[in-house]
């Protein structure tokens, strides 16, 4: 069946060409490509190398490699899909969204609990893919596929819940009513650090919703959302509703660009940098495209006289060491009440010394794995090697680990000022810097002084203390005396830089439905 694709260069000269093509793959699915390294022994099925639009392996011109982040060994080559490539995923998933968006409540509720069972089946294979490709430890990889697959559980079950409104009106003859409608096509573009639930947590809504998706995964890490394909195929998720385009960090501004400003899409969804959701938003703005994004994050951990210590290291190891920092509600900076400072970064220090084992994800004591790619490990050490010239004084850690490569020590560091790189930026790595302050206004004022507000995290035994924090800290999402927050029955997102809209919870699904207000008159 031929696809027409309407090719749009948006830079000047401007210049529309239509054409039509028919990619082979569309006709008759492809083999997979051999892949080695991690994911050598996995099931084949989910071993997929091509893109995948309309329901079939759709292989590029060009492949790309996926490198496992530990070892440096090529784990496969990948399609590298480009913007021919992307067009036909977006008219695939604009006809399948056609049929789709009248397809009952109920029966996308089944399919995505299907696709749910069919994660939980092979949570195992999809663990491994995880450590293969991102290189976290295979115990955290399988607690992401867990939550990943339930993020599809819940929106099976949120899709038969999407109500309207009845609205009396002073018209005695009229009645108003408010109808939920889904979007359209959604752009899905996704990071490398949770490559499972990061896009189950936006596909499980929109296809709750009624929307279909068009998936573009980091570079890194393009076998978890093909694997997700594969499964959702076999869920029986109708061609075109699922797509999937991968492309090599080279096409990335390309296929991102196409996505946001194709006239066929009607969403945005982007997890990433705060500067790269920038560029989407500006290319979204062209078309007036709904837009969700969840950004950048620098979140505070503050540690008050009165908490209970032992409690705030537990919470603070949880939230700072999880995939080695590189998660976006990490906490990033410690805040700690003086009269409580030298217990906390006593018994924190230990607990990094005696808890965390750097090593490769397979291995069973790893707990800590390496960084995702060599500049990971320069910001890091340009933030260590920066808070160091100016007072900074290393307890433990500091520098890359002995493993070498993409490896670095979980480090902590105390004496640290607000001029510190550490600070005010993102480090996105296993470093903990603790500030030392006086008063609650003092703590506050540091934690708000940024432009970003993801998450923040506080420990305090003062109710009253708790109340004032909790409402004060300009952040999407507070944890109290808690160091993980994330739940897939709760609302996910920031404020200020940190992102536009909530993902998860009951929220999460109106991020895809459009209000349409409806006059009935003459009663």
């Amino acid at each position: 069946k031929n696809i027409t694709l309407f090719i749009r260069e948006l830079n000047p000269p401007c210049t529309c060409v239509w054409y039509s093509a028919s990619p082979p793959s569309l006709s008759s699915p492809a083999p997979p490509r051999r892949s080695a390294g991690g994911l050598a022994g996995l099931s084949a099925a989910l071993l997929r190398t091509d893109g995948f639009v309309g329901g079939r392996w759709l292989p590029a011109a060009a492949v790309f490699p996926v490198h496992d982040p530990a070892s440096g060994a090529e784990l496969g080559l990948v399609a590298d899909c480009g913007v021919p490539e992307t067009r036909a995923a977006v008219r695939a998933a604009y006809e399948a969204f056609c049929s789709w968006k009248g397809v009952s409540a109920k029966e996308r509720s089944s399919l995505l609990r299907k696709w749910y069972d069919l994660m939980i089946q092979n949570k195992d294979d999809l663990a491994k893919i995880i450590t293969a490709e991102s290189g976290k430890p295979l115990k955290e990889a399988q607690g992401e596929v867990v939550y990943s697959a339930l993020f599809l559980e819940w929106f099976s079950e949120e899709a038969r819940r999407i109500y309207g409104d009845v609205i009396y009106t002073p018209a005695r003859d009229r009645r108003a009513l408010v109808l939920k409608q889904p979007l359209g096509v959604a752009a899905v573009i996704t990071p490398w650090n949770f490559p499972s639930a990061m896009i189950t947590r936006k596909v499980g809504a929109a296809l709750a919703a009624g929307c279909t998706v068009v998936v573009k995964p980091a570079e890194h890490t393009p076998f978890s959302a093909l694997a997700l394909a594969e499964l959702a195929n076999q869920a029986g998720i109708p061609p075109g509703v699922y797509n999937v385009v991968p492309c090599s960090r080279k096409k990335a501004k390309e296929v991102g660009e196409t996505l946001c400003t194709d006239p066929l899409v009607s969403k945005i969804s982007f997890t990433g940098s705060t500067a790269t959701g920038k560029i989407l938003l500006h290319h979204a703005a062209g078309s007036v495209k709904r837009v969700s994004m969840e950004l950048g994050g620098h979140a505070p951990f503050i540690v008050f006289d009165s908490a209970n210590v032992d409690q705030a290291v537990a919470g603070a190891m949880a939230s700072k060491f999880r995939n080695s920092g590189q998660t976006c509600v990490c906490s990033n900076r410690f805040l700690v009440q003086r009269g409580i400072h030298d217990s906390f970064v006593k018994k924190f220090a230990e607990a990094i010394k005696t808890k965390l084992r750097v090593g490769n994800g397979f291995e069973e004591r790893t707990t800590q794995g390496p960084l995702i790619d060599e500049k990971a490990v320069e910001k890091v050490e340009k933030h260590v090697s920066d808070a160091i010239s100016k007072g900074a004084t290393v307890v433990t850690g500091g520098k890359r680990h002995q493993l070498g490569r993409n490896f670095f020590e979980p480090t902590l560091l105390s004496n640290v000022t607000r001029d510190m790189l550490c600070s005010h930026e993102e480090t996105f790595g296993p470093l903990a810097p603790v500030i030392k302050f006086d008063t609650e206004e003092e703590a506050v004022a540091i934690a708000n002084a940024a432009d970003v507000g993801l998450a923040g995290y506080f420990y305090s035994q003062d109710p009253a203390q708790i109340w004032r924090v909790a409402e004060r800290l300009e952040v999407g999402m507070v944890g109290v005396n808690e160091g993980l927050i994330s739940s897939v029955e709760c609302p996910f997102g920031g404020v200020k830089q940190s992102g536009l809209g909530r993902e998860g919870s009951k929220y999460g699904i109106d991020e895809y439905l459009e209000l349409k207000y409806v006059c009935f008159g003459g009663l």
